[in-house]
């Protein structure tokens, strides 16, 4: 993992470091999929309270650190907010289609987001 050398820096796994198992365990939540849809609908980088979830601070918190610590999400601070953005390139060189068939499932109704 790439290591944050400030308290402002949040650690990422590098592209190397991204297990398949841990993508699927991330996005096997229904909260964190709600997340990865959004942040997939938007234009740009969401802050984490662009997100509405039905949960404490602490527990979106912990949410968007499964995300970030497995390599679906990169987070990172623009002043005082902490932006989220997908990993979409890391994730479609590794896993090529992935993140889109699940995106369609939820979609569908297939899988449930929130």
């Amino acid at each position: 993992m790439s290591a944050a050398s400030s308290t402002r820096e949040l650690v990422h796994p590098l592209r190397a470091e991204i297990r398949l198992e841990g993508v699927l365990h991330a996005l096997s939540d229904p909260l964190r999929l709600s997340i990865v849809r959004d942040l997939a609908g938007a234009e740009g980088e969401l802050t984490c309270s662009q997100i509405p979830l039905p949960v404490t601070k602490s527990t979106t918190t912990y949410h968007f650190r499964v995300l970030r610590e497995s390599g679906v999400i990169h987070q990172f601070y623009r002043g005082t907010a902490k932006m989220n953005g997908l990993r979409r390139g890391d994730l479609d060189a590794l896993f090529p289609g992935l993140l889109d068939c699940v995106l369609e499932a939820v979609r569908l109704g297939g899988a449930s987001a929130r």
